[in-house]
């Protein structure tokens, strides 16, 4: 099968080296950049191109982890329109415009990075009889307003572009991951900005089972384990809890006194080398392993980490020391600016430090991305037909 790849990052070189290492599985055929070919380092040179159009035409697939939701969009449009399958490694794209794509073609999220991880061991689980009451993404640490000192310093250390850095430190990628989890999974978000509660075992997470046993409904959010490991957790009910209570094996995994649930712990998340496994079910027709939905009920609102006076520009929202991202539910924040849409956005009135950033506040830039949305949030905020009863298209 014919992978185009789409973006040259960390991911990105990742991919091509995966899966030249797997054999004659996949060629990839293109890879696309936006910088000038000769200054892009970990790729062959033959395979760059800057032509969405040679990079879909020569492609079975595209694998997009471009990380920019308004330039994916733009290469997604392309890329559907020809016909393609396209899997992400994502999550700001998925939560901006994924459901738009999820209407039209063939778009999944990929193995490998939290979200993908998550509904993996949700698959997993589901099959052996439990019912999830929380989806979890481990983190380790995290610093809502980071010094650019400290970003510039990890951001070396790490190999990783600055903006990425940012984003993984402020919570905005954990933010953007949650939403894309609730919303392909049909979990909740219990609070805006997630609990996130602090433990030193999964032991300690009653918190988050109260919160989705009080809602009915599993809930997407975060653990952070001092110590722990970089993968995903679900908390999951199942009647074994019950019928053997002192069975050692399963008693370890039990979270709570009073109706114990079991924790079922992803310990590591390999991003382009699982990757890998979601090309091979596209190309064996398997359905997407996870979207953002059809009819999404969160989003990834701007949050600013700062005063902003009438005039400024927000270099980018995601990434940014003006704004972090934060998960927002659609129908409580239906005036709220994505943070994927705000690179390049001039403020039009003052804004004070913790300001939900609303669409009044800001100019944005004109893209498709932008356009996409809008018809995303009127679609999930109509009210949902009858059962039985077909929406008008």
């Amino acid at each position: 099968m014919r992978v185009g790849v789409v973006g040259t990052g960390f991911v990105a070189r990742g991919l091509v080296r995966a899966l030249t290492a797997v054999g004659d599985e996949f060629t990839v055929t293109r890879v696309l950049t936006r910088r000038d070919p000769r200054e892009v380092s970990g790729v062959p040179r033959d395979l760059l191109t800057t032509s969405v159009a040679d990079l879909v035409e020569r492609a079975d697939v595209l694998f997009e982890a471009s990380g920019d939701a308004v330039h994916a969009t733009d290469v997604l449009l392309e890329a559907l329109a020809a016909g393609r399958r396209v899997v992400t490694m994502d999550s700001e794209l998925q939560v901006t415009t994924g459901s738009w794509f999820a209407r039209r073609g063939h778009v999944t999220e990929a193995d490998g990075d939290q979200p993908g991880c998550l509904a993996r061991l949700a698959q997993e689980a589901l099959g052996m009889g439990f019912r999830p009451l929380a989806y979890l993404n481990l983190k380790g640490f995290l610093d809502p307003d980071p010094t650019p000192e400290a970003m510039a310093h990890w951001s070396e250390r790490q190999a990783l572009r600055l903006e990425q850095t940012v984003s993984f430190t402020d919570g905005t990628k954990l933010q953007a991951e949650q939403v894309l989890v609730a919303n392909g999974l049909g979990a909740a978000i219990a609070r805006e900005g997630l609990l996130g509660p602090a433990v030193d075992s999964p032991r300690e997470a009653d918190a988050l089972v109260e919160a989705a046993r009080r809602l009915g409904e599993p809930i997407s959010d975060y653990l952070l384990w001092r110590g722990g490991p970089p993968g995903v957790l679900l908390l999951a009910d199942h009647p074994e809890a019950d019928a053997l209570p002192g069975y050692l094996p399963f008693s370890r995994l039990f979270v709570g006194d009073d109706r114990p649930c079991f924790s079922l712990v992803r310990p590591h998340h390999l991003i382009h080398l699982e990757a890998v496994r979601t090309l091979r079910d596209v190309r064996d027709g398997r359905p997407p392993l996870l979207n953002n939905g059809l009819r999404p009920r969160y989003g990834l609102a701007a949050v600013t980490k700062r005063a902003l006076a009438a005039g400024d520009v927000i270099e980018r929202g995601v990434g940014s020391f003006d704004v972090r991202g934060a998960a927002v539910r659609l129908a409580e924040r239906p005036d709220h600016v994505p943070a994927t849409l705000l690179g390049g956005a001039r403020v039009r009135a003052d804004l004070p430090r913790g300001h939900v950033v609303r669409f009044e506040d800001v100019e944005l830039r004109p893209c498709a991305a932008l356009d996409l949305y809008r018809e995303v949030l009127r679609e999930a905020l109509e009210p949902a037909a009858p059962a039985g009863q077909a929406r008008a298209a």
